[in-house]
């Protein structure tokens, strides 16, 4: 996608030096454009914890290069120890999301299986870039089916199709495209009128500063609400479509994503709007079967709820927003039971979300 009209991916290899992975800095935007250089597996480690970085399928890659980054650094006698340790420590970083896991772990096994090979780095960047380009041609793919849906609704209704979003699940989270944007980027290309209420996700408000920035660089219609303004949308008729992304989905269609999301979910069920997660394979998790029960919800500084940032100008600024004395609780993400789903939108089609359906979908992944 597109910033100041230049094209950008959210992570690629730098051009002057192979052991250096550049980012775009996401806790600058949109007040800042800002570069990031990693250079080691802590560095990739950091960026991720402190939302450099942010989103499922990028933090996933971002971690797979961590691994290739620690290639340059292995000084031992034991690189089979070492790659176990940096995995370990790369996966540590954030709980929640399982693409972090995954990546990391399709990079160790690739690894360790060429151990012996005098080329180590350059196949495993060449891996790297595999699975960084396989989560774009993933995204691409979630948006023409999703464009699907939101043509239908366009014939139906012959206006402005408003679309709610939650948090960014878009091309900022994901290299490219995104997955709940990527049907949004989809039908504005092809002509269809479409606008965007877009949620301010507190309390570091991805949607306000990530979502809003980067649907503004693509020409896309939107507006930013307060959080808690979606139900009156949906009472008074203003959103024909739900559509949030993913950090972990159970197999059984159970969805984790922001803080928030499960109370979107909620008011879209009460006013008849279709709610659909959008999400490449890649997040679901096939071992876990019950999300509300399972899934490990991260729990984050709680600064971040007694503070905002903001632009004042010439700087980006921390303000108080609570009595100094006061404690606040942090809870990074929620669970939207799969009852109140009304599709998973995947890059191999859309499906309900319950095991049968997905599992019909993903057929290599039932354990029977």
């Amino acid at each position: 996608m597109r910033i100041n009209s230049k094209p950008y991916h959210t992570i690629w290899l730098s051009e002057k030096n192979p052991s250096v992975v550049q980012v775009i800095d996401q806790r600058k935007l949109p007040f800042v454009f800002e570069i990031l250089d990693l250079k080691t597996p802590e560095d990739c480690f950091h960026a991720i914890r402190n939302m450099a970085v942010r989103g499922a399928p990028l933090i996933g890659v971002t971690a797979a290069y961590g691994m290739y980054l620690a290639l340059f650094e292995f000084r031992g006698d034991n690189l089979k120890n070492y790659l176990h340790e940096k995995a370990d420590f790369l996966k540590s970083s954030r709980p929640t999301a399982v693409n972090l896991a995954y990546a990391v772990d399709v990079m160790l096994e690739f690894m360790l299986q060429n151990l012996p090979n005098s080329n180590l780095q350059k196949i495993a960047l060449a891996k790297v870039e595999e699975l960084k380009f396989r989560e774009i041609s993933f995204s691409e793919k979630i948006g023409e089916f999703g464009l699907n849906i939101i043509e239908e609704i366009y014939r139906k209704n012959k206006k402005p199709v408003n679309i709610l979003t939650h948090c960014n699940a878009g091309w900022l989270a994901c290299i490219d495209w995104g997955t709940a944007t990527a049907p949004v980027y989809k039908a504005h290309h092809k002509g269809i009128p479409v606008h965007v209420w877009v949620d301010e996700t507190r309390p570091r408000n991805q949607g306000a500063r990530l979502t809003a920035f980067e649907l503004g660089q693509e020409g896309v219609p939107h507006t930013v609400i307060a959080d808690n303004t979606g139900g009156h949308l949906m009472q008074h008729g203003m959103v024909d479509l739900v559509i949030v992304g993913s950090d972990r989905t159970t197999f059984t269609g159970d969805v984790a994503n922001k803080i928030g999301t499960y109370l979107k979910a909620l008011a879209a069920k009460d006013n008849g709007v279709p709610f659909y997660v959008a999400l490449p394979s890649s997040t679901f998790d096939w071992q876990m079967e019950d999300g509300i029960v399972e899934i490990p919800i991260e729990e984050r500084d709680a600064s971040e709820v007694a503070q905002m940032e903001g632009w004042d100008g010439n700087a980006i600024q921390q303000v108080r927003l609570i009595p100094e004395n006061s404690p606040a609780a942090n809870y990074g993400f929620d669970v939207t039971p799969a009852r109140l789903v009304t599709g998973l939108i995947t890059e191999r089609g859309i499906c309900k979300a319950n095991k049968e359906s997905i599992l019909k979908l993903f057929p290599e992944k039932n354990r029977k």
